[in-house]
């Protein structure tokens, strides 16, 4: 095909070519007429798309708290491992002739929030690629969304990655993770592979994750016990908000840096004792946060405390265990490969338990082949 522009004609060989002609900016779609732009670049377009995939993560050092909730400026760092195998799967094809972004989410057309959360995250990309051209996001999870295991950080790490390709983004993985934070701060965590932290930083620019260890730096096993599959009534964005309310708030952000110093030593070299008692302790201070924040968030059920209760015994008799808990019902018990299995089975011995999921480290998103 050959469009032109007055006396511009030129082919069109590639999906995405981008060529600069003083300050004219053309747009050419398949199927439908060049527009001219008074600034900028030539954008000459066939519909593009872009698949990309990325795994939630668990953190042992919990992010809870926004300096900043339009930018997702973390009060604190935070230390994560990412869950192999528990996987998000996301398509966004760009297409001139959409008026509006749309959304699914396992075969289901996503509308209200959740369709606008995605659409602002998408202006972010949609800036920085200097277009107005609309998306579709056809996106799924093979474990259950909005229950504590931070399905928004493998959605919107997936998103970001997607998104970017599709529109023709070239970005390292710090503004990879710098965009995915935009959507979701954890997200920020499910870009880099293994284990991970998120720096806090400053700003925009300087508050990205990268990883401290590799997937196979340490052979642990995440056994999420699920109490509850149903996506919470408060989500995470709205409990970030309302941190600041409780009193216990700044006593956990002033305290961060030690702990963070903790669980990274305990990462690096491999100390189950030092990471279990740390990963405990700031999970109970998170929640102790959301319990005393206005209003109140109360995540835990009786069958979570009955099975933070035993994990303490197991340990206390010898096994390598340790709970934590991200904002739901579900209980993390971490362990080595060795014990896996153990683990497993008692866990769904426990009255409550609809089942147990299990994830070892995993690696960082990525474009995926369609």
């Amino acid at each position: 095909m050959t469009p032109g522009f007055g006396n511009l004609a030129f082919i069109v060989d590639d999906p995405f070519l981008i060529l600069y002609l003083g300050h004219l900016t053309l747009r050419y779609s398949p199927g439908s007429a060049c527009r001219s732009y008074s600034k900028g670049i030539i954008q000459i377009m066939h519909s593009l798309s872009a698949t990309a995939e990325a795994h939630p993560n668990i953190a042992f050092i919990k992010y809870w708290g926004n300096r900043d909730n339009l930018l997702r400026l973390p009060t604190s760092g935070s230390i994560s491992m990412n869950l192999g195998g528990l996987t998000t799967r996301t398509r966004v094809i760009i297409n001139s002739s959409l008026e509006a972004d749309r959304l699914k989410l396992n075969d289901r057309i996503v509308r209200g929030e959740g369709l606008r959360r995605v659409q602002s995250f998408l202006d972010v990309v949609r800036l920085q690629a200097r277009t107005d051209l609309h998306a579709e996001v056809i996106t799924e999870n093979n474990f259950p969304s909005g229950a504590g295991i931070a399905s928004s950080a493998s959605a919107f790490a997936a998103l970001a990655v997607a998104a970017a390709r599709a529109l023709g983004l070239d970005l390292s993985d710090r503004e990879l993770s710098c965009l995915a934070r935009r959507g979701s701060g954890s997200a920020s965590r499910s870009i880099p592979a293994g284990f991970v932290e998120w720096i806090a930083g400053e700003g925009d620019a300087d508050s990205y994750a990268v990883s401290i260890a590799s997937p196979e730096h340490w052979n642990l096993v995440d056994c999420i016990a699920m109490v509850n599959a149903n996506r919470k009534a408060t989500g995470s964005t709205e409990g970030h908000a309302s941190a600041g309310t409780s009193p216990l708030q700044a006593a956990r952000v002033a305290d961060a840096p030690r702990r963070l110093d903790w669980c990274r030593r305990a990462l690096l070299t491999c100390d189950f004792t030092a990471l279990a008692e740390i990963a405990e302790l700031d999970s109970n201070l998170m929640h102790a946060i959301m319990m005393t924040s206005i209003p109140a968030l109360m995540y835990w059920e009786p069958p979570t405390l009955e099975i933070m209760s035993l994990v303490r015994k197991w340990r206390a008799q010898g096994d390598p265990v340790f709970y934590t808990i991200d904002a739901g019902p579900n209980v993390h018990a971490i362990t080595t490969s060795d014990f896996a299995q153990v683990i497993t089975s008692r866990l769904r011995a426990i009255p409550g338990v609809r089942e147990v999921i299990t994830a070892s480290p995993g690696g960082g998103a990525h474009l995926s082949n369609e």
